[in-house]
């Protein structure tokens, strides 16, 4: 599985969001975005990176910056997870793993001490011009909003 690097062209994405609408990262040219990959909605590390993205918002959004989460979820299950958390960003889904995939966010790691394969915890910082401005591999859940806010700006 290859990583993506700081300075390398993102990987282009055209998936469905909670509402069943295309959302494409070309959508977001001469924006800075945060696309994030987590396992599953409503679970409990999910919810937690989820629900401080969710507090972080209006920070992100004064530096105007978008923030995606993709899971494999599919539309339905999203709808249920915003309403339930009042979650106030679009969640895009990615049954296939595709996108997952050409991010390094879907592949061999370890879980309970066991090689499993599965979504990668990632997190990516997507500048103006498209280019990777920060990636997180591995994270853990709880405090990593602060984490991505702290380097947007820093």
């Amino acid at each position: 599985m290859s990583r993506l690097e700081v300075g390398q062209k993102a990987p282009g994405f055209s998936l469905k969001d909670q509402r069943g609408e295309i959302v494409s990262l070309k959508d977001f040219s001469g924006e800075r975005v945060v696309v994030y990959f987590y396992p599953a909605d409503d679970t409990p590390g999910c919810t937690k990176e989820a629900c401080q993205f969710n507090d972080g918002l209006s920070e992100f959004r004064n530096l105007k910056v978008t923030v995606l989460g993709v899971s494999p979820d599919d539309a339905t299950s999203h709808v249920a997870f915003r309403k339930k958390y009042g979650l106030h960003f679009d969640l895009l889904s990615d049954p296939e793993k595709t996108v997952m995939t050409k991010y390094g966010a879907y592949g061999e790691k370890m879980m309970y001490g066991k090689k499993v394969v599965g979504v990668i915890r990632s997190t990516f910082v997507i500048g103006p011009s498209g280019k990777i401005e920060h990636a997180f591999y591995g994270v853990r859940a709880d405090g990593h909003a602060e984490k991505v806010l702290s380097k947007l700006t820093n």
